[in-house]
């Protein structure tokens, strides 16, 4: 009985395991087809039908990406880091104080940002063009960063909040006790032992400012000011005939996102679940 009940369980857990790899395969076919295309000769771009493997790979394609979007690889890079700084800088502080410091109006600031989320990003960036006209922030890094902290800042707190709510009191104690200042207790006690949620923070700040185009499009249509994403699109419409730069500077574009997920995976679990459970 014990080894019926084995076998129709391993059975159960190949076909889930099979059906697994199928889903999978179907939603990654996208990415394998766009490396396939960026690795393509011209000359074999309109074959029909298309070659499922690179019979003759190339990187031509890869070398137009090195010649024409390092520039704006370069401005989406300074906007991501720099959407990280300041959605940490505003994001633990509020997270700590209406964690831990009993702020008035706690809970409400907490519902407003969450209402503030849902918002469309095409409604934010009409409201950031008209004050970026009056300001001088148009066609800036500096725009565009605060642009895309303004969607960061608001999960960040949310996520800080929960992780900071489930700190042991008695830490916090201890640091006063110690003779310890609430901003001194922040820097030394709380923020060390909020890594997990730090890293979180500072992984989905980046990917929103490294993948938006809402903003780009709306706040930075100037040629010195272009990240990729934009640069991508307007790539798209000046070179239709060289699909394989296209697809080579979508893959280009791909790889720190890829890289920062594999390494901060685990730490992204560790921050996003934190505070859901307490004792």
């Amino acid at each position: 009985m014990l080894r019926t009940h084995a076998g129709a369980s391993k059975r159960a857990t190949w076909w889930k395991t099979v059906l697994g790899l199928v889903f999978t395969a179907l939603m990654l076919f996208p990415v394998y087809w766009m490396v396939n295309v960026s690795l393509t000769p011209r000359s074999d771009l309109r074959k029909n039908p298309p070659d499922l493997f690179p019979v003759s790979p190339t990187l031509e394609g890869y070398e137009a990406v090195v010649d024409q979007q390092l520039p704006a690889l370069g401005i989406s890079l300074l906007v991501g880091l720099g959407c990280v700084v300041v959605t940490v800088a505003l994001a633990a502080p509020a997270g700590y104080a209406i964690a831990l410091l009993r702020l008035r109006g706690g809970k409400a600031l907490n519902f407003i940002l969450l209402v503030a989320q849902m918002i469309p990003a095409v409604v934010m960036a009409m409201g950031f063009y008209a004050i970026y006209v009056r300001l001088g922030l148009l066609n800036s890094i500096w725009g565009l960063i605060l642009a895309d902290s303004t969607i960061a800042v608001p999960f960040g707190v949310l996520l800080f909040t929960a992780f900071m709510s489930g700190i042991p009191r008695e830490l916090l104690q201890a640091a006063r006790m110690d003779g310890a200042s609430a901003w001194r207790t922040f820097l030394s006690v709380v923020m060390p032992i909020s890594r997990n949620s730090v890293l979180t923070v500072s992984l989905f700040a980046f990917l929103w400012a490294w993948s938006d185009f809402v903003f780009a499009s709306t706040l930075a249509r100037n040629a010195d000011v272009v990240p990729v994403t934009l640069s991508i699109y307007a790539y798209i419409g000046n070179n239709t005939t060289q699909w394989n730069a296209i697809m080579a500077t979508a893959v280009v574009a791909s790889i720190p996102a890829a890289v920062l997920l594999v390494f901060a995976q685990r730490y992204v679990a560790a921050g996003v679940t934190a505070g859901a459970v307490k004792d």
